[in-house]
């Protein structure tokens, strides 16, 4: 097992989804605030899931003897269209587990870090169907009853 490793892409993952985690908080709160409550809660429930992987993750590279570092944030405007954002936001999470993927195939020989990614892969991958199922529900019932849904 090549530790450093293991915790370099532990580390990457502490600071993007803590950065992408925030900006869910965001969203959230934005769409709350135009009236949509349900998506806003969406959003929001969904900052502290993933705040809860990042816990994970940084234990795993305490466990594992590293260092935990924020890298800091990069600049990001909120989307302030619902459709527009979950477009946006399922083009990053396809990327996301396009690079799980990718990541998985590394860590095949520690399986405790192995077993958390798998589990978190699996997690995100049940975010990008939910995002592909919105957008699908709105091609069939256009997007002024889905946001109708959302209130």
């Amino acid at each position: 097992m090549d530790k450093k490793k293991t915790i370099e892409t532990l580390q990457f993952f502490v600071t993007g989804l803590t950065e992408g985690a925030l900006v869910h908080k965001l969203q959230g709160q934005l769409f709350k605030s135009q009236g949509f409550g349900q998506l806003g809660d969406k959003y929001i429930n969904h900052f502290t899931e993933e705040m809860e992987w990042v816990e994970k993750f940084v234990d795993r590279i305490l466990d594992l003897g590293g260092d935990v570092k924020f890298d800091g944030a990069k600049a990001r405007d909120l989307i302030a269209a619902p459709v527009d954002y979950i477009k946006a936001d399922l083009a990053i999470q396809e990327k996301g587990v396009e690079m799980l993927y990718k990541c998985m195939a590394e860590l095949h020989d520690d399986p405790t870090t192995y077993d958390i990614m798998k589990a978190y892969l699996a997690d995100e991958e049940e975010d990008l169907y939910w995002s592909q199922g919105q957008l699908e529900l709105i091609e069939k019932i256009g997007t002024q009853n889905w946001l109708f849904m959302q209130l």
